[in-house]
């Protein structure tokens, strides 16, 4: 699993592109977007914010924002989408995911800001997270979404992924994904910074440093 570098953050960035090519960098939280990503919570649809967290939340709990925000605490990281928007850095999309080294899985959760929705970036995101998942040598991807959450079904769906029913909850739908071995690939080919960095410098698979 990676040995992330906390105290060089910036390093693990991605530049995806939207549907309409347009740049959309995809970076780990840190603790100076704290007011950002509320306000970003704020500013979702109340049924957006619904489809998030699973129930009725006007914004995060502050213990909650400051899990978000410390990345690698117990295994969870959180990314934020962001584009420029009149010269501005503005999040357009956040993912939030954890390791279960037990079961050698990952579980994610992710949001899209509602203008900006029908973009192509949710299925840029949900890539870019499959890829991180890689640099932890995880097998398996999954998610839990309310069943009547039929954006982010169709979403995985085109994605691959499996959809069936969630354990002890039926108000959920799981989504589930193996993650391809890809040993064979180089470097070069590697589609995110994270797992790149792992191929180079094999010496940084080990348990995680936070």
């Amino acid at each position: 699993m990676t040995r992330f570098r906390f105290d060089d953050l910036r390093q693990y960035s991605d530049v995806l592109r939207s549907r309409h090519g347009e740049a959309v960098t995809v970076r780990f939280v840190e603790p100076r977007d704290a007011e950002a990503l509320q306000n970003y919570f704020r500013s979702l649809s109340t049924r957006s914010r619904y489809n998030r967290f699973l129930g009725a939340t006007s914004e995060l709990p502050q213990s909650e924002l400051d899990r978000f925000i410390h990345v690698g605490e117990a295994d969870r990281f959180s990314v934020v989408a962001t584009m420029l928007v009149d010269g501005r850095e503005t999040i357009v999309g956040e993912a939030r995911y954890a390791f279960d080294v037990d079961t050698a899985s990952i579980e994610l959760g992710l949001s899209i800001d509602d203008r900006w929705q029908g973009q192509g970036i949710g299925k840029a995101l949900l890539k870019n997270v499959e890829c991180r998942a890689a640099s932890f040598g995880a097998e398996r991807l999954f998610g839990d979404t309310l069943r009547s959450n039929d954006a982010m079904i169709a979403l995985a769906r085109k994605a691959g992924y499996a959809i069936t029913n969630t354990p002890g909850d039926w108000r959920l739908t799981r989504f589930q994904k193996a993650i391809q071995d890809k040993v064979h690939v180089g470097p070069q080919e590697i589609p995110c910074a994270s797992w790149r960095l792992a191929a180079v410098s094999p010496s940084a698979m080990s348990s995680l440093a936070v």
